[in-house]
């Protein structure tokens, strides 16, 4: 049973890690190339700068909770996608050439990388799983989700924070601003920081031109629609003690939203 779980990893390994590498390299080409990821997974990989230590570390970071996750749970988070193939695929080719252009840019180099990550990780993961009995499946429930929550949140948080200062007066003011916004609305600081930096840099190279524009004016209704659809607006106006509008609570129920 377990040989055959191995097999199949292998093969969804290979097949997810080709995509995932491959979908990520090309997210730095759009758009004049058709892109297949998430834009936070390209803030993340431009926020290690190319250093395969810190795509490794930032990878290892998220390993444990996903480890623990299908152990506890039988599920691979989206974490295993988004975060940890690219990263490790990425630092596999960066120990040997610190060119991102020439590696982390190159979706054929990163299709493969991720391939072979995924060849390992995934059986990894569904091989501990099948083998852990279940009062050990409670256990890693129990202690390791909640550890590697911490490591999540407010750990990473503030490491990207401390990168967005790092990086600048624009950029730590963009990404103190939204990453308390997003901390807010989204319960968590990372992608607002990640787009914060991803703005203050922007403006730094390029200054305020069509792109940096277009990607505020994104970024921007990302959280006004964000905030609507999870309730964030009902929720800052009740704390301000102040009624709610009727056609704000029409609003809501045209969208199938209950406002309590």
């Amino acid at each position: 049973m377990t040989i055959l779980i191995i097999l199949k990893s292998i093969i969804i390994g290979a097949l997810v890690g080709f995509g995932v590498g491959a979908g990520a390299a090309r997210m730095f080409h759009a758009p004049t190339v058709q892109a297949m990821g998430a834009f936070r997974t390209l803030g993340e990989l431009n926020a290690c700068q190319g250093d395969p230590i810190s795509h490794f570390s930032f990878g290892l970071g998220f390993l444990f909770n996903s480890w623990a996750t299908v152990i506890g749970a039988g599920a691979l988070t989206q974490d295993v996608e988004h975060r940890i193939i690219p990263n490790w695929a990425a630092a596999l080719l960066l120990t040997k050439n610190r060119n991102v252009k020439e590696t982390l840019h190159d979706p054929k180099k990163m299709a493969v990388a991720g391939a072979i990550v995924g060849v390992i990780l995934i059986p990894l993961l569904n091989s501990t799983a099948a083998a852990v009995p279940q009062s050990l499946q409670n256990v890693a429930t129990k202690v390791l989700v909640p550890a590697a929550n911490w490591l999540i949140n407010p750990v990473m948080p503030i490491i990207f924070w401390l990168a967005a200062l790092d990086a600048g007066k624009r950029t730590g003011i963009w990404g103190t601003i939204l990453g308390g916004l997003a901390h807010l609305i989204m319960g968590n600081a990372v992608p607002g920081i990640v787009l914060g930096i991803l703005i203050g840099k922007g403006v730094d190279d390029s200054g305020w031109n069509k792109i940096t524009k277009t990607l505020v004016t994104a970024v921007i209704l990302l959280f006004v629609l964000s905030g609507f659809f999870r309730g964030f607006d009902v929720a800052l106006l009740k704390s301000m003690n102040i009624g709610i509008p009727q056609w704000l609570i029409n609003l809501h129920k045209f969208f199938g939203m209950v406002v309590k």
